[in-house]
């Protein structure tokens, strides 16, 4: 093997800029999903069969089609739904929070439904309302349930968020590219690449890690 990392040394600072490229898709795409997550969970445990139904599809959907598939109809499929182009990095926190969203419903659904069922039955007995109950009892303790999942599905985003260098997003995996295109060796700047997605992937665990110790230190 000829490896030479010496020579991409200059190319290092233009590399990890797509350090920040990246954070900022996955924590807004975590973010939207979280949010939509919620929405659907919620959606799933209604009496209204119909919203279940809906959030049923949606779940479906996401969930058993490719992530990229998602994020090329968005991006590539825009023009002719919406008549514009969307923006790559629009289309990517879109179809990661969209997809995300699906995965962290699930969660959610499971950690609501593993709360006793006295605490929703004793906030009914005092008459708070479903939806102060749900935010303010029901959820919080769902949420210390679920947080080492929660993580690891960002974890899961923040290393599937390599697949918006196919529609031109100058993310770390990009950049890398274009680097080795430059140079006309990719494998030193594809490693390079490879070993910040897992310092970062580390660093996201032990910082889940230590949310989830001092959450059960505060029960």
């Amino acid at each position: 093997m000829n490896l030479d990392f010496t020579q991409f040394i200059p190319s290092m600072p233009y590399i990890l800029k797509g350090i920040i490229v990246t954070l900022k898709i996955v924590i807004l795409a975590g973010i939207l999903g979280f949010i939509f997550g919620i929405i659907l969970s919620l959606f799933k445990i209604s009496k209204f069969k119909v919203l279940g139904w809906i959030a049923d599809v949606y779940t479906s959907i996401f969930r058993g089609t490719p992530l990229v598939l998602q994020l090329m109809l968005i991006y590539f499929g825009s023009p002719q739904i919406f008549g514009f182009q969307i923006e790559a990095y629009t289309a990517a926190v879109l179809s990661f929070a969209l997809n995300s969203g699906a995965y962290i419903s699930e969660i959610i659904r499971a950690g609501i439904l593993a709360v006793d069922k006295g605490q929703q039955e004793a906030a009914m007995a005092l008459g708070v309302p479903y939806r102060k109950m749900m935010w303010d009892i029901i959820l919080p303790q769902a949420l210390k349930n679920i947080l080492p999942a929660l993580m690891n599905e960002f974890i899961t985003l923040t290393k599937e968020s390599a697949i918006v260098t196919t529609i031109g997003v100058l993310d770390i995996m990009r950049r890398s590219y274009q680097v080795g295109a430059e140079y006309y060796s990719y494998f030193e700047p594809l490693l390079i690449a490879g070993l910040i997605y897992y310092l970062m992937v580390i660093t996201l665990t032990f910082l889940g890690k230590a949310v989830e110790r001092r959450m059960r230190r505060s029960d």
